[in-house]
Parts: structure tokens; sequence; C-alpha cells
């Protein structure tokens, strides 16, 4: 058997011939695009986060009673000015939620480890108080301002 060449034969511009179809596989490149970029936002656009807004309280809001919770950067705490001990501060917190005009605030020396602060903080939380206010924040309040 002899191996005969392969013909090989060139192609012409006549034989391919004009194409007039559109392309459309960009455009579907971008639909899909568009897409993906959709399912990623909408989740985020429904997404809400609940807050308690406070509500109006009995009796006359010029006559609330403040309550403070002292931290100093020893760890100690005071409730009210006087100094009183870990053990003691729940039965206060109670006699604090007995009170329908009060309001309690906790504020932190600058140096008062944030542990400290923390367990203080689940305290109070047990407690049940709901009208809680941070002092000694206002060192923040320009925080994040471009003026």
């Amino acid at each position: 058997m002899t191996a005969r060449p392969l013909a090989v034969r060139r192609r012409t511009f006549e034989d391919t011939g004009v194409v007039s179809e559109m392309n459309i596989t960009p455009l579907i490149d971008v639909l899909l695009v568009l897409l993906v970029m959709m399912i990623l936002t909408i989740p985020i656009l429904n997404h809400k986060v609940p807050v308690d807004l406070p509500q109006p309280g009995k009796g006359d809001p010029m006559k609330t009673i403040v309550h403070r919770v002292d931290l100093s950067a020893a760890g100690t705490l005071a409730y009210d000015g006087v100094p009183i001990p870990d053990a003691a501060l729940p039965a206060r917190l109670a006699a604090f939620m007995k009170e329908d005009n009060a309001q309690l605030q906790i504020a932190a020396e600058p140096h008062a480890r944030y542990d400290r602060f923390d367990r203080t903080l689940a305290t109070i939380r047990r407690a049940g108080v709901t009208r809680l206010g941070f002092v000694g924040n206002d060192r923040f309040a320009k925080f994040g301002d471009l003026r």
C-alpha cells in the first residue's frame, strides 16, 4: 500500500461567506453580570435592623430621677457616688426597677478595663434595665465628622 498525500484545500474569502447574524454573546454576558449584581444587592436593600425606640413614660419627664453607676480605672463600682461591692449591684438595680420615672447612667473612666465594663453591663442587662444611658462619650461626638 502506498500512502497518498492528503489534499490540502485553502480557504478563500468566497468559501467563508459573510455572516449576516448579530453576535449576541457580549449582550448575554452583560445581562448575566446585571443579574448577578441584582441577586447580590436585593437582600441588602431588604435587610432591616429592629430598634426599640423610647416610648413616652409615665409622669413628668422633667422629674426624672437619674441614678449613676461609675466604674473606676481600678475596677471599683460606685452607685450614686457611693462605692459598692459587685454583689450589691443587683439589689440596687432591683430597687431602681421599681421606680417609674428613673434613668440609669453608666460612666467608665477612660482607663477602665473593657472586660470589667462588659461584666457590669451584663449585670445591668440581667436585672432587666431598659432605661440606660452612657456618660462620657461626648469626646466621640465629632468622630467621623468631615466638615
